[in-house]
């Protein structure tokens, strides 16, 4: 009788090795897979930049994160497959039929620990270094396996199709600016972002999504010059101004005929005053002569368009007019840049800005004119600005009526209280958290 073929031959020892082996694979393609998908392509874009040609190849294989991922899913699952059914073969040779179970729990554990967690923990934890390191071989592993996963592709489109779910690799393009948004609030939460920092950010990226008619000045705020006051007059009403440029109107308010320049008016004035020969050196002064034509802009125009028609047209001040071409206010390049930088003041200012007041009770006393964006920027709140530009505006929308003084609402988690009225305005506010 012939002895029995011993069990721990070579064809044991080859099976082990090449379990081994898949599970190494495993632990690579599980690696590269989290390393691919969590590194940050504004981080590999720098190192690119930089020089780094793994990250290159690392920006460059995740721009089709669908391809990639379903390349890295098939490599995956085939060594997966692979390796549990040798293990299931080699189990069942020791243990007979109760090897299968045995197999199964022992390759989940190796898989779990080692072919997935492991290398996942360490890809997440050195994302951009890792993906470096592994995209020169996940590149060619995307080329060889590209016709079926072009397959797969079509085939879960399809599917997703019926579900009414359509797949568009270009959505994650449009979604950059949402992405950096919050990654800038959540590094403010915990302490990462200053909030100073936080606001100059965020505000340069609503720009484009807010338009002049929220942060203008409004008409009824502006500073103008009757074109028939007399030389003296237009120069006492611009030395007793905050303010640089003065619109200049004939007849009516309404219309605009010009933009006197401070500098402009003294320049002109003073050669008049040096060229008279008469009695009176401003005689024949005209201002309408001196003024600049005015600029005006639709009230819908977005302040990052509106910034750039400033810088290329070399202006600061524009003068706003709605749909019918009313005037509704004006805006300068400093009030988009405050938008950014928050307030900015210099010595010719007067100080009557909006402030930000608490009262012994715990209340914040708010001027009514103060904007919504403003407030919330001064005391870290989150209140809406969707339907109304200023705090006395959303409290008239929320209220759906004028209030009259000592009315009280509570809406959006605030408890706010009219403190001043002025005919239908509301001049101050108190306001406070519920």
């Amino acid at each position: 009788m012939d002895d029995p073929s011993p069990i721990l031959d070579a064809a044991f020892w080859i099976s082990a090795a090449a379990i081994a082996g898949l599970l190494v694979l495993s632990a690579f393609f599980s690696g590269s897979e989290t390393a691919l998908t969590a590194a940050s392509r504004g981080k590999l874009r720098s190192q690119a930049d930089r020089g780094n040609r793994g990250a290159a190849r690392a920006l460059q294989i995740t721009e089709d994160n669908e391809r990639l991922i379903g390349s890295v899913l098939l490599g995956n699952n085939l060594v997966n497959i692979l390796a549990a059914s040798l293990a299931t073969a080699l189990f069942t040779r020791l243990f007979g039929e109760s090897g299968v179970a045995l197999a199964t729990l022992v390759m989940t554990l190796l898989v779990l620990v080692f072919a997935e967690v492991l290398p996942k923990t360490y890809a997440i934890t050195n994302s951009e270094r890792a993906a470096a390191l592994v995209s020169p071989v996940i590149r060619w592993v995307i080329v060889v396996f590209a016709p079926v996963v072009a397959a797969v592709r079509a085939l879960v489109r399809g599917i997703l199709a019926l579900f009414g779910v359509e797949v568009d690799p270009a959505n994650q393009l449009s979604a950059v600016r949402e992405e950096i948004a919050g990654a800038i609030a959540l590094g403010h939460s915990e302490g990462a972002v200053e909030k100073e920092d936080r606001d100059r950010i965020l505000g340069a990226l609503d720009l484009g999504d807010r338009t002049v008619d929220e942060i203008m000045r409004h008409r009824s705020d502006i500073e103008m010059i009757d074109a028939g006051l007399t030389p003296e007059e237009v120069l006492e009403r611009c030395l007793g101004s905050s303010h640089t440029r003065l619109p200049v109107y004939k007849n009516d308010p309404e219309n605009i005929v010009g933009v006197i320049h401070a500098k402009d008016l003294l320049r002109s004035m003073f050669a008049h005053g040096r060229d008279a020969t008469g009695d009176d050196p401003f005689q024949d002064f005209d201002i309408q002569a001196v003024s600049r034509t005015p600029y005006f802009v639709p009230e819908t125009t977005s302040l990052d368009d509106q910034m750039r028609e400033f810088l290329r047209l070399h202006t600061h001040f524009a003068l706003v007019v709605d749909e019918y071409g009313a005037l509704q206010g004006l805006i300068t390049l400093e009030d988009i840049l405050e938008e950014i930088v928050g307030e900015i003041t210099d010595e010719f200012d007067l100080g009557d800005d909006p402030e930000l007041l608490r009262s012994d009770d715990g209340h914040f006393l708010i001027d009514g004119a103060m904007t919504i964006r403003d407030l919330n920027r001064a005391a870290d709140w989150s209140l809406p600005d969707e339907e109304a530009n200023t705090v006395a505006g959303l409290v008239i929308h929320e209220a759906q009526m004028i209030p009259t003084k000592g009315q009280v609402f509570s809406f959006h988690g605030f408890r706010f209280e009219v403190a001043e009225r002025e005919a239908n305005r509301i001049t101050r506010l108190k306001i406070r958290p519920l």
